[in-house]
């Protein structure tokens, strides 16, 4: 998510560490006679997503909508998972809509609620390499009361933005990125409303002034990055490289100012293809929100932004490009690679962050260099207030947003930056190419990321890169030694971070 340029405009299978889920799963086979509770997966930010004990191989979501976005819709959420610890419970994360009824392998199964997890109790228990299926039929309320995230209410309809901890605000799920699944979407809606999902098209079927809209995902998808879109909107189809089908939703009439925009995309896919390889999904577009976020959000194959970024003169168009741009580097960062903890989210912002600044000084936004020395200037204050950037600060009570501060944008750009200076350019394209291919489809965390980052170079640069990654000041910058922090001299006072700044960093 990448951050605007005025307040007006904030814009292959998980393989999840065990240390994260050791302490985790033990508490997953607590007797169903013992009260509900809810569970995590020791996410050290976000303790209590996730769940332990099971994987998820699929969700398949019907939804169906009324047509009016302030009302519940109604839905049915079937997930396939793969039991990895014997359970007498399951559960899932889900709040924020009204449980009907649950089965487990096509028999009714005991529900409750605790906290934010919804606490299911099959018949009998389920054993370590069982496969079960869960369907559970609930209602999914897009009237968000004092919660951040989720639906999205716009104009016309609705769509979603579930970053970082809102997904099960929707649909019951397992809400971790380490827990990656193939995702099909069915979705009701009122003739004269167009739907559309991740992945791509499966068919459209019309029955009784209704239409039911099939996507299918062909890769694995963290539930943080689904997005649904429901309204009046016009779908734009055009050809991107290699034939790739390319998308996009819009506001039937904003779709003559947007045009100019849209049909930038290819040639930003083609940029991106040069520096990290081909585009790792089957179909890619943008999603015109009539609605005012504050944020644009990479939702996986279907980029989420304000309608208003596009339709806006004020906005210089080497600032909208880069923010196109971000949000296109985070289909390779975050979506193909997706992070194995919320604390590795820089992976994420810092790559999003590092890209859209090479593709700004390209097209007048100012130098990278200029850019990454006022980052190294800001760089200990940001330490200061937030934490580094691999080990940032838990979000404050109420604020789950609060984890995407500066310092894991401009911060994480920067250690790209330093590693940039330190290896020279040709290993470090070559380590980012090697990145997005050895972990595509998959998670994976900043120890991976510096052991090949050694591997690349031929030596190792844990002693270099941790510093950087965790330091409580920043390391001097290979390659300018006058280069100088401003907090060093001043501490700044520690502040709590806008909303705003959950969409990224400003220009600097």
């Amino acid at each position: 998510m990448p951050l605007p340029l005025t307040p007006r405009h904030h814009v292959r299978r998980r393989r999840a560490a065990a240390a994260l889920f050791a302490c985790a799963a033990s508490l997953s086979l607590l007797s169903a006679s013992a009260p509900a509770v809810p569970l995590g997966i020791g996410d050290r930010l976000f303790p209590h997503l996730g769940n332990p004990g099971y994987d998820v191989l699929s969700y398949d979501l019907a939804l169906t909508y009324s047509g009016r976005n302030d009302q519940p819709l109604q839905a049915v959420t079937t997930l396939n998972a793969r039991i990895t610890a014997g359970l007498e419970r399951i559960n899932l994360d889900f709040s924020h809509g009204t449980v009907r009824s649950v089965e487990v392998d096509g028999r009714p199964a005991a529900f409750t609620g605790a906290g934010e997890d919804l606490v299911i109790t099959p018949g009998d228990g389920l054993r370590a390499g069982d496969l079960s299926r869960i369907t559970v039929r609930h209602t999914s309320d897009p009237v968000a009361g004092d919660r951040e995230g989720g639906w999205v209410r716009t104009a016309d309809g609705l769509a979603l933005a579930n970053q970082a901890d809102a997904a099960h605000l929707v649909f019951p799920c397992n809400d971790h990125p380490s827990d990656k699944a193939m995702f099909t979407f069915r979705v009701t809606a009122p003739e004269g409303h167009t739907v559309v999902a991740n992945g791509l098209p499966d068919g459209v079927e019309h029955t009784g002034g209704a239409t039911t809209w099939t996507y299918r995902t062909r890769h694995p998808m963290a539930t943080e990055l689904a997005q649904v879109s429901v309204g009046r909107s016009t779908v734009v189809h055009r050809t991107g490289p290699h034939g790739l089908p390319l998308r996009d939703v819009v506001p039937a009439r904003h779709r003559a100012k947007a045009e100019p925009w849209l049909a930038r995309t290819a040639d930003q896919i083609s940029w991106m293809e040069e520096k990290a390889g081909r585009f790792p999904f089957a179909t890619y577009g943008m999603l015109l929100a009539d609605a005012s976020t504050g944020f644009a959000l990479e939702t996986q194959t279907l980029s989420l932004f304000e309608r208003e970024m596009f339709t806006d003169p004020a906005l210089p168009a080497w600032y909208v490009e880069s923010i196109m741009v971000h949000e296109l580097a985070h289909q390779w960062f975050g979506n193909s690679v997706s992070p194995r903890t919320w604390s590795d989210l820089w992976l994420n912002e810092g790559h999003a962050t590092w890209y859209e600044a090479l593709y700004a000084e390209e097209k007048g936004g100012g130098s990278l260099e200029a850019r990454m020395k006022a980052a190294y200037r800001a760089s200990d204050g940001r330490r200061a207030a937030g934490g580094p950037p691999a080990a940032p600060e838990p979000p404050e009570p109420g604020r789950k947003t609060g984890i995407f501060r500066p310092n894991v944008y401009a911060g994480g750009a920067l250690v790209l930056y330093a590693l940039r200076e330190e290896i020279g350019r040709t290993a470090f394209e070559r380590l980012e190419r090697a990145w997005v291919t050895r972990h595509r489809d998959g998670t994976a965390g900043t120890s991976d990321f510096v052991r090949l980052a050694s591997e690349t170079a031929g030596r190792d640069l844990t002693g270099f890169l941790h510093p950087w990654l965790y330091g409580a000041t920043t390391p001097p910058m290979p390659g300018h030694p006058e280069w100088k922090t401003a907090a060093r001299d001043a501490p700044p006072a520690r502040r709590p971070v806008p909303h705003a700044h959950r969409a990224g960093v400003s220009r600097e």
